[in-house]
């Protein structure tokens, strides 16, 4: 399954530009191969003056070639380490994990592989031009070299002013809440919906497997090879911590059910040095709590802020207000669950989004009123057995606004649900 590769392909910064500079030399390759052609079909048919005049030609272009391999390098470093404050400036504001949407982001991606691939294409190119004046002894021209690297050079023009915009808009809060929300529903919308039943039902494990890599926290599982290795052995594997929790080597991490495991299993839970949205359902909340933490602090100070990250996280939480949680089991073809994998419950995600904004909130009416609309819309949406965990945020909040708001009038004004918050 190549899913897990991809995902973690797409962490990485290195790849998408090695695979363009690849590409692009392959393509130099094919270019090269037609310039000769060219040059020896006009050779063989006597052609000698429009080789001179194809050798005219490239010269001049030899001129822009040239400007552009010397001034490309220096465009890339200006401009990157222009971008690299701006999302220092970020990560700073709202929250240092909001710098992995500038890695992942296509756009930054493309950019700076086709910057890096314009360099080298004007570097190769250089290379073959023909010392050798006379029409009759030169070997290539390259002619559709160089209009290749000018197309490359008007791409470079095209996808810096979209860069410039995609990092300025990294720098919005809204542009910021909306990608994190857009990347939680993804996630969502992979996680199977049925439940995998009473677990109670497997029994005392016959055996554990335990970490035997780096030490990191859980990034991703290969659920289809541990599906297809757990019917192999005719076993039922538990996937022990839950997507972003922190292992150790020696940590059991799959507890074997119904047997025991004729051999080894093929490595198939990954880690890393941090979390990441390919399987991990509460990271989106995760992240909104923590820009919304950031800014009620008092070096900040941004309720309004809060607000935005609030609207989101309650938005998520309605999504999945019906929605199955807890333990899910896959199943292979023949429909018997083989992997059971514990997801966050509706009071871990409640929690997560609610509780250390409310720490903050009740010194900001603002965002006490937007909490407070936000619970009682919730309310409205789940049934009765998941209202336990919004009531009690609500009462709680309450609780902190009366402790910490003397005046009645204050009180009641904070207390006073407003989707807006203030407005």
């Amino acid at each position: 399954m190549l899913s897990p590769l991809r995902e973690h392909l797409r962490d990485t910064f290195w790849f998408a530009p090695v695979v363009a500079m690849a590409g692009v030399f392959l393509l130099w390759w094919v270019c090269s191969e037609l310039d000769a052609a060219i040059v020896r079909s006009l050779q063989e048919e006597g052609e000698h003056e429009a080789v001179r005049d194809l050798i005219g030609i490239t010269e001049d272009a030899k001129t822009i070639v040239t400007t552009i391999s010397s001034a490309m390098m220096t465009f890339i470093g200006v401009v990157f380490s222009i971008s690299l404050v701006a999302v220092q400036m970020a990560s700073g504001q709202f929250s240092p994990r909001i710098v992995r949407i500038f890695i992942r982001s296509r756009i930054t991606k493309a950019t700076f592989s086709v910057f890096l691939s314009t360099f080298l294409l004007s570097l190769l190119v250089l290379t073959s031009y023909d010392a050798t004046p006379e029409p009759q002894d030169i070997s290539t021209v390259p002619l559709v070299q160089s209009l290749l690297t000018l197309i490359m050079v008007l791409l470079s023009l095209l996808l810096f002013v979209a860069y410039v915009n995609s990092t300025l808009r990294l720098m919005r809060v809204g542009h910021v809440v909306d990608r994190i929300t857009v990347e939680s529903f993804g996630v969502l919308a992979k996680t199977p919906r049925y439940q995998a039943g009473d677990t109670a039902d497997l029994g005392e494990p016959a055996e554990y497997v335990v970490h035997r890599g780096r030490a990191g926290v859980v990034r991703d599982v290969n659920i289809a090879r541990l599906v297809r290795d757990a019917r192999r052995h005719g076993v039922v594997l538990r996937l022990l911590p839950r997507i972003g929790d922190f292992v150790v080597p020696g940590t059991p991490v799959l507890a074997v059910h119904g047997g025991r495991l004729r051999r080894r299993l093929v490595p198939s839970v990954y880690v890393g040095s941090e979390r990441t949205f390919h399987q991990d359902l509460a990271f989106g909340l995760r992240q909104l709590a923590d820009i919304g933490l950031r800014a009620l602090s008092p070096a900040v100070n941004d309720p309004t802020t809060a607000v935005q990250a609030l609207d989101r996280i309650v938005q998520l939480l309605s999504a999945v207000a019906r929605r199955p949680l807890g333990a899910v089991g896959h199943r292979d073809g023949q429909g018997v669950v083989r992997l059971v994998q514990d997801l966050p419950g509706w009071t871990h995600l409640v929690d997560l989004g609610f509780t250390e904004i409310r720490g903050c909130a009740a010194g900001n009416p603002q965002v006490s009123r937007r909490m407070l609309a936000g619970l009682d819309d919730l309310l409205a949406l789940v049934p009765e057995d998941r209202r336990e965990p919004l009531l009690r945020h609500r009462a709680l909040l309450a609780q902190e606004v009366e402790r910490s708001v003397p005046e009645a009038a204050e009180r009641a004004f904070a207390l006073e649900a407003d989707r807006q918050g203030i407005g």
